[in-house]
């Protein structure tokens, strides 16, 4: 028998926060461009595409503020009826000059997913603020969040290199190369909706169990 948390579940959006590593150096460089133009390139946005199937990017634009993706997952359910799961993920900006719209985009979020260049050390850093921001102070637990390394295409896929340090190695870490083998980084986020689900489910549960006591 389905309980009521389930059906609360099966009911829900689940809001996943999409963000980047950092774009906020844009308006420092010496030449006028977005230093990370080129990393960024086919990365945060046109990944957040393929992975919701949503429709194609062919050129670079920096999100501005957030860009709100629906879809639905046929591989990721929550009930016994076997209907797909729906989702919001959304797509955050990284440029300073949204920072006072970031305690918005990170309300009621249900997990965060941090995309960083694989080529740029410099991102490391800086996911760290975005750890602290989007998970550490929203409370949500580690398992909630999973970071993608995203390698542009025709830079390799240098897995092994660069290790991250604490906090951020206690993360599920995974790379995404869009030209090589994009079914891996596809299944990769199936398993990570899946653990997001469970994780509500498991929650819904505990509180309907204490109001039961």
């Amino acid at each position: 028998m389905e309980t009521k948390a389930a059906r609360e579940l099966s009911a829900l959006t689940r809001r996943l926060r999409w963000a980047p590593a950092c774009y906020a150096a844009a308006d420092n460089d010496a030449e006028g461009q977005d230093p990370l133009r080129g990393a960024l390139e086919s990365g945060k946005t046109v990944l957040a595409n393929f992975l919701t199937e949503s429709s194609d990017i062919t050129e670079y634009s920096p999100t501005q503020g957030v860009r709100i993706l629906e879809f639905e997952n046929p591989h990721v359910t929550s009930n016994n009826k076997g209907t797909g799961c729906e989702f919001e993920l959304w797509d955050c900006g990284g440029d300073a000059k949204f920072e006072s719209c970031w305690p918005a985009l990170m309300k009621d979020a249900h997990g965060v997913v941090i995309v960083f260049s694989a080529d740029i050390p410099s991102h490391r850093k800086e996911m760290e603020m975005w750890y602290s921001c989007f998970v550490q102070q929203q409370s949500l637990q580690d398992t909630q969040c999973m970071l993608i390394a995203h390698h542009k295409p025709g830079s390799g896929d240098d897995k092994g290199s660069r290790s991250l340090s604490p906090p951020l190695n206690k993360l599920k870490l995974v790379h995404s190369n869009l030209e090589d083998d994009p079914e891996e980084i596809r299944m990769e986020f199936i398993k990570y909706l899946k653990s997001i689900i469970n994780s509500m489910s498991e929650s819904r549960d505990r509180e309907e169990m204490s109001i039961m006591t």
